[in-house]
């Protein structure tokens, strides 16, 4: 049984919303969201990336960054910009990249049961991430991104989605996203909610698809909240997370590529033979993304190397040994590189696969990294089957496209 709860939301004037939304906060750096918003005062990223408004040299998890991010807060809504809903509300939201088309319904879920694994996870979270988004939700008293989840999908909710959709909706535009990919975000306001939590109650789980450290941050500032309000209820916003919710039918996800600083002391030659011993054919080849499942495309010394696992098994693995993201950190990337908590170990970054893998060759071609795989995308029903066996992926083992934006429905706490 899965519970949602209507909300009020914090939402952008009708003909600000497009300025106002952005990107989410995680998918461009520093100098990337200074400029996107060097022309538009009014994008949220000078809430959620409030550094691009102080000197350059400031660090991104200073006070007066979280500073910078209240006042920018505060300075939207005391114009007029951003305006509470008078009554609560759930809100349909669809996106659509081309021909990918995804509608789920934005509700507020509980926060103990995401606490209690009732919402399903797949992911371990990064320290100085959870810290910082934890410490962002508390200065603003707000969850300011929605976490992306996900269900089976029912009849009965895509019927009523598709009755709200036939109205007039409170948003509809068109905005790029990192890679100047055009995504049209409409958003329908359901003032009677009533059937579509009842809906939901008969859903039997929820996963978290992308957003973990938004949820764990979440939970975290609900502790700290709580402990500081001695007449606390369990009622209170804060014991509540906003999120969006799709079903898995509808999603797509993209690779999560990997690059790599160095190669822990070894020539090129020496860590391909190393490879090659491990569990993988190698061999050169023209092509950067893998075809198939079981295939890594490596990127090194200003060439492509295709990877084929290898290893035979006398029975099937369970289904987080079988992912590709599984398998390089325990055949390369630990054994062979010394990366032992990709979560943690500097040497090690991520790079979606919206970016293509031009910008693999870039990074490694520029001299501060030394190798780059290009992987084979995990699926949807890896995701599911992965978190209903109460496993967890490596880190970065999922990049879903089209993103939900920032800024266009807000969570005060």
């Amino acid at each position: 049984m899965s519970k949602i709860k209507p909300f009020r939301a914090l939402r952008p004037q009708e003909e600000l919303a497009k300025q106002v939304s952005s990107v989410p906060y995680d998918v461009l750096n520093t100098p990337e969201a200074r400029e996107i918003t060097k022309n538009n005062p009014l994008s949220f990223l000078h809430v959620s990336r409030s550094e691009i408004d102080l000197p350059d040299e400031t660090d991104h998890y200073s006070t007066e960054v979280y500073a910078k991010a209240k006042e920018n807060f505060e300075k939207l809504q005391t114009s007029g910009v951003l305006e509470l809903e008078s009554e609560p509300c759930l809100y349909v939201y669809r996106l659509q990249m081309g021909e990918q088309v995804q509608t789920s319904v934005v509700a507020c879920c509980s926060i103990d049961e995401y606490d209690n694994d009732l919402i399903k996870k797949h992911e371990k979270t990064r320290p100085d991430k959870e810290n910082d988004r934890t410490r962002h939700m508390i200065e603003l008293s707000a969850q300011t991104g929605l976490i992306f989840l996900c269900y089976r999908g029912t009849d009965e909710i895509n019927s009523l989605v598709e009755e709200a959709v036939k109205t007039e909706p409170l948003y509809d535009f068109e905005a790029e996203d990192v890679n100047k990919n055009l995504i049209v975000n409409t958003i329908w306001k359901i003032s009677a909610p009533a059937a579509l939590v009842s809906a939901f109650e008969k859903v039997p789980a929820i996963y978290i698809a992308d957003g973990h450290h938004r949820a764990a941050s979440s939970s975290r500032a609900r502790t700290a909240m709580r402990d500081k309000n001695p007449n606390h209820t369990g009622e209170e916003e804060y014991n509540f997370v906003i999120a969006a919710l799709f079903p898995a039918e509808q999603l797509k996800i993209l690779a999560y590529n990997r690059v790599v600083r160095d190669l822990n002391g070894l020539s090129t030659g020496e860590f391909l033979q190393k490879v090659g011993e491990s569990g993988y054919n190698v061999t050169e080849t023209n092509s950067s993304i893998p075809e198939n499942p079981g295939e890594i495309c490596l990127y090194t010394d200003g060439k492509w190397h295709k990877l084929m696992f290898n290893v035979a098994y006398f029975a099937a693995p369970p289904v987080i040994e079988s992912l590709d993201v599984s398998r390089l950190e325990d055949f390369i990337l630990r054994p062979i590189l010394g990366i032992e908590d990709v979560r943690t170990d500097k040497r090690i970054d991520f790079v979606g696969g919206i970016r293509g893998t031009e910008e693999l060759e870039k990074l490694v071609d520029s001299g501060k990294w030394q190798a780059a795989f290009s992987m084979f995308p995990t699926t949807v029903e890896d995701l599911l089957r992965v978190s209903d066996e109460n496993q967890i992926m490596p880190p970065k083992s999922t990049w879903f496209e089209p993103k939900l934006r920032d800024g266009l429905l807000i969570h005060l706490i």
